[in-house]
């Protein structure tokens, strides 16, 4: 059967052939990571910003095809997870763009589509890549525009593309060399393969007068996610008063006076040097801790807050609609570390982190179920950050993406928050502060990889150190210890790590003992973060 021309139906079709293949092979694509950690996703967030796509697809009751991609785009831009979600957004709004008063889309308009779609995607992001899913669309598009120069036939010219596809796919590892040396293809660039393959496969059914369902498999298989909304934490605060304050005075001994602050209560933070020094700690004895600090100093920008009274405020703000300026949206996971985020001044913790990377469309609800008139929004990790941004630029409130994309760059940046200065002010204070902390993470290898040179096996130990895979071994404690070893720098001052929920306190106390005795030059903090896949993230200061 000869096709001339694709119309609205026939794309609505093409979509959920594609969504059911990319749903099949997701943790194939999932599986395609650089690193060895368990949190390969690409293939997950591929298929559920597709899924959402389509799902605003199927409701277009009109016949033509660019008011059937035009939803799908808009379904795909606010159901984007992950950085590879976006850009798949970003390709589909190309698509859109290119077919816009469009009926029916001939061989030339699928080809310069694909052109649109590639060059939207390659402007959305800030640092193109070679040898990613943006280099597999664009040799698409190339072989799709050769391919309608010589024939009419919009689905040989798919199927051009889809070969031309495949070809730029297996040339990603000459591309990056990473992807060299762990032996994989772009799992983006692979997402995509996937989706050309599953939208010919639904030609082939329809030529064979098949018929083909959608395979929804996001509420039986996809990681459930936390609404976003204000979270009550007031039964879990187990020290009342968040005091901060700054210490001026000569020889501070920084040391010293953390080990007296220690007791007084958890989430200590005391940084600076020995003239001036910031201290954050929560406690029941406020009057204690400032007469602590006022046996080596003066004080300075006293802030004492009663976080149960705050937290009470904050439902009663949000009763009488009484907006405030400025408001802190943070993604995190893990109850210990949603309570610290919103102790240190998070109104909206959405559940998200590590193979739980949240839509663009669930981050602009909880920037508008901020009760604010500007709102600053923490990612808190790198595969969440293209889709804070894209849900900034969706918002009708001012809302400032701050970078941070770990949990202690989030700590670090909400020390420096400050909801009585503006919103910019604010933003590009927090964005220098989150850079100056250093941040490990502990998990365990989900397959064998050889990474830098290191021999890595399933079930080993290993230690990421800002993003990067630089330790590895079969015991935990000594695997913590070469982690830090790397970590350290003659400015460290404070280690803190967060357990994670597969760890008991008491394990997590005695691998900390250990650190003590061997870094005894430092200080340490332990507190409990209850983060899924992670035994340890840590903070370096």
């Amino acid at each position: 059967m000869y096709i001339y021309s694709f119309d609205g139906e026939q794309m609505k079709y093409m979509l959920v052939g594609a969504a059911n293949l990319l749903a099949v092979n997701k943790s194939e694509i999932d599986a395609l990571n650089v690193f060895p950690v368990p949190d390969g996703d690409t293939g997950t967030n591929m298929y559920l910003t597709l899924l959402s796509g389509v799902k605003e697809a199927r409701q277009v009751e009109s016949g033509e095809i660019s008011d059937v991609i035009a939803a799908a785009a808009r379904g795909c831009l606010m159901g984007a997870r992950g950085n590879s979600g976006v850009i798949l957004s970003q390709i589909f709004s190309g698509f859109a763009r290119a077919l816009e008063g469009c009926s029916r889309a001939g061989a030339a308009d699928m080809a310069r589509a694909f052109v649109s779609g590639a060059e939207v995607a390659y402007r959305a992001v800030g640092n193109p890549v070679e040898g990613t899913i943006l280099t597999v669309c664009r040799e698409t598009a190339i072989g799709m525009e050769k391919a309608a120069a010589r024939s009419k036939d919009p689905v040989r010219v798919l199927v051009l593309g889809y070969r031309a596809a495949g070809r730029a796919l297996a040339r990603t590892p000459e591309q990056l060399p990473v992807l060299r040396e762990a032996g994989v293809v772009d799992a983006g660039g692979k997402g995509l393969v996937v989706i050309l393959e599953g939208i010919i496969q639904s030609l082939k059914d329809a030529a064979a007068r098949r018929n083909i369902e959608l395979f929804d498999l996001a509420a039986s298989q996809q990681k459930e996610f936390i609404d976003s909304r204000a979270k009550d934490f007031t039964a879990d605060i187990e020290f009342t008063y968040c005091t901060e304050f700054i210490l001026m005075g000569r020889n501070i001994p920084m040391d010293t006076l953390r080990q007296e602050l220690s007791p007084y209560g958890d989430c200590l933070l005391v940084v600076g040097d020995d003239r001036a020094a910031k201290v954050h700690i929560h406690s029941n004895h406020p009057g204690l801790v400032l007469e602590c600090g006022l046996k080596y100093g003066a004080l300075q920008s006293v802030q004492i807050g009663n976080m149960e009274e705050q937290s009470q405020e904050l439902r009663r703000e949000n009763a009488v609609g009484e907006a405030k300026p400025l408001g802190v949206a943070a993604v995190g996971t893990g109850e210990g570390i949603a309570t610290i985020l919103q102790s240190m001044g998070a109104d909206v913790v959405i559940e998200g982190g590590q193979t739980m990377n949240p839509p663009a469309e669930q981050l602009l609800d909880a920037v508008n179920s901020v009760n604010a008139s500007a709102v600053i929004l923490l990612p808190n990790n790198k595969n969440i950050l293209m889709a804070a941004r894209q849900a900034a630029a969706m918002a009708a409130k001012e809302v400032h993406v701050v970078p941070s994309i770990s949990i202690p760059q989030a700590f670090a940046a909400l020390l420096a928050y400050n909801p009585y200065a503006a919103a910019g002010e604010n933003a590009g204070k927090m964005e220098e502060a989150s850079g100056e902390v250093k941040t490990g993470e502990v998990t365990v290898a989900v397959r064998d990889a050889v990474i830098d040179g290191n021999n890595i096996c399933k079930g080993d130990f290993i230690g990421m150190a800002d993003d990067r895979l630089v330790a590895a071994g079969r015991h935990l404690d000594a695997l913590v210890g070469d982690l830090l070893r790397i970590m350290i720098d003659e400015e460290a001052g404070l280690v803190t790590l967060y357990y994670g929920a597969g760890m008991t306190g008491a394990e997590a106390r005695e691998i900390t003992g250990k650190m003590e005795e061997e870094f005894e030059e430092l200080d340490f903090e332990l507190h409990y973060g209850g983060q899924p896949l992670y035994q340890f993230i840590i903070s370096v200061e």
